[in-house]
């Protein structure tokens, strides 16, 4: 008897293991998409900003016309 009693608590503390760390694997994933979503807003607005530069720098230049 002690042996089956042994096997479940051994079953039931695996369980918790594997659900503790599907849930940090999904907090990982959560992270990882945030920031990707974050760089990529850093990266447009980056390239807008230097869109501009070179825009201004044509503009004092005379290059624009």
């Amino acid at each position: 008897m002690a042996d089956n009693k042994q096997s479940f608590q051994a079953g039931q503390a695996a369980g918790r293991a594997e659900e503790k760390s599907n849930v940090l694997m999904d907090k990982v994933k959560d992270a990882a998409t945030a920031a990707g979503a974050t760089a990529q807003t850093a990266g447009q607005k980056i390239s807008e900003t230097a869109g501009g530069a070179v825009n201004l720098v044509k503009e004092k230049t005379g290059m624009n016309k």
